[in-house]
């Protein structure tokens, strides 16, 4: 009996030890979750992951003293990954909404961005009324699709006959991009800033409608109740303005035109 309470003894002390030097002696981590198809924000580039919000996480992390870990993610599973502990936040051109911020916990907004229409140059589209009768594609769980969607009830509603003569929601805006290049689609809903990116690289094949589907912010989300790491983070994009770092990396980004860098409309001061 006393013997084998004293193995019982040992083994739970050296569990206990391995438990506590392991947690001593690992380095804290910062896991964000963005989606690797997003320029300017996130994306990949000669095999590495880029991008302005993956710049000032980047920096946020360093001067915390944290391990800055890139998570790609499935932008449509962001709720499961915040759910799981997968990832801490979700930074990459994340919009704020009325209705999320019920179920996220939020920074202050740092970019204003819009929701626009991306058609082919040769398109017979001119505003947005014109895509009745045409084939549509957003990305699955992005604003683009929520305001492309609520862009067709709204039209719906004054004109019972107009309808879209398809509407795909797919997993990323390379693939959206690839079917409005193959004419598979007509027009994507999509970001401000990707759009732009779109047409540099087009050279002249695609253009943006004038009026955007809805205007709206971007800020960073964390799991609801996670107000700690929130605050932590906001403070320290709050000195990164103060001393002039947030400007350096808006100015490196804005340089990255056939990226879209220059649609970044920051506004955290």
């Amino acid at each position: 009996m006393k013997k084998g309470f004293s193995f019982l003894s040992i083994v739970a002390a050296a569990a206990l030890c391995v438990m506590g030097c392991s947690k001593s002696g690992s380095e804290e981590t910062f896991t964000v979750g963005f989606d690797a198809s997003f320029p300017p924000y996130g994306f990949i580039s000669a095999g590495e992951y880029v991008g302005f919000d993956l710049d000032l996480a980047a920096e946020v992390a360093k001067r915390n003293g944290w391990k800055l870990v890139k998570k790609p993610i499935d932008w449509a599973a962001k709720d499961a990954e915040l759910d799981a502990g997968t990832i801490d936040c979700v930074w990459n051109g994340f919009t704020l909404t009325e209705e999320r911020k019920t179920q996220y916990t939020w920074t202050k907004p740092y970019v204003e961005n819009a929701q626009l229409i991306l058609v082919r140059s040769n398109s017979d589209i001119k505003v947005a009324a014109d895509l009745n009768g045409k084939k549509v594609v957003a990305q699955d769980g992005s604003s683009g699709a929520t305001a492309m969607e609520d862009f067709q009830k709204k039209q719906q509603a004054a004109d019972s006959t107009f309808a879209f003569a398809d509407y795909k929601k797919v997993p990323d805006y390379n693939t959206a991009y690839a079917m409005l290049k193959t004419e598979a689609v007509d027009a994507i809903g999509l970001d401000s800033a990707v759009a732009k990116g779109y047409v540099d690289k087009s050279k002249g094949e695609m253009r943006i409608l004038e009026e955007p589907l809805c205007s709206e912010v971007f800020a960073v989300g964390f799991k609801l109740g996670n107000t700690e790491l929130r605050d932590t983070v906001e403070k320290t994009l709050m000195e990164m303005v103060a001393d002039g770092t947030c400007a350096k990396i808006v100015e490196k980004w804005k340089a990255e035109t056939k990226n879209g860098g220059d649609g970044i409309d920051f506004i955290l001061k």
